[in-house]
């Protein structure tokens, strides 16, 4: 007996350490791609923007990229499902954080103009990509993003019943509400020289966007 404690066996099904290092250099080249993809379709649009610029920007070579991707319209598909689910996590934490509905409707402003910030050159992409003709490629994108739109504005009417019912927020149609709300924030988000980086002051404070808010939709 040499003493050595002996070596537990991994749970049945969980990797072991070398595949576990490899699934994780998987994930980080991944993630470097789409960070990459997301500044490069940002700033020369879909059509113009090309596989050989995007593995240029992300270390890698073209054949390295398409590893990973299919091709640039899967690229382009799979920033939007990794931005999505971002930013529906972070949303289901703010109304799920036990806060007063009124409390949670300034909560939300800020998450979603945080995210757009955090992560301009997705807010630029996102922002650039409304109302340029993409081809088949747009149904992909629609595919992508309606149920999580779906699943937003079903959160945002629910929380406007709760603001009815504790007589914190204004009477109307929940899903109108929803809808209103998301308009007003995405329309600063769309002014907003941190995300679209026109070089401007800022146009509307935070303040002013919440006070807007408040006055638009409080009781």
């Amino acid at each position: 007996m040499s003493g050595e404690r002996p070596r537990r066996p991994a749970p049945a099904g969980a990797p072991g350490p070398r595949e576990a290092r490899r699934r994780l250099r998987e994930e980080l080249g991944r993630a470097q791609i789409l960070d990459a993809a997301e500044e490069v379709f940002a700033r020369k649009g879909f059509h113009d923007a090309t596989v050989k610029e995007i593995a240029a920007a992300a270390e890698f070579s073209v054949g390295g990229v398409y590893s990973f991707f299919a091709d640039k319209d899967d690229l382009f598909v799979q920033i939007y499902l990794r931005r999505g689910a971002e930013f529906m996590e972070g949303m289901r934490a703010v109304v799920g954080d036990g806060s007063s509905p009124r409390a949670t409707l300034h909560r939300l402003v800020d998450h979603q103009v945080d995210f757009f910030r955090e992560h301009a050159n997705f807010g630029r992409l996102f922002l650039r990509a409304t109302g340029v003709t993409l081809g088949a490629l747009e149904s992909r994108i629609d595919q992508a993003v309606s149920d999580n739109f779906t699943e937003a504005m079903t959160l945002q009417a629910k929380l406007f019943r709760a603001g009815q019912d504790a007589g914190e927020l204004r009477d109307g149609d929940p899903e109108v509400l929803a809808r209103l709300f998301s308009g007003i924030v995405s329309a600063y988000q769309a002014t907003d020289p941190l995300v679209v980086g026109d070089g401007r002051e800022e146009r509307m404070t935070r303040a002013e966007l919440h006070e807007i808010v408040d006055a638009a939709f409080g009781r």
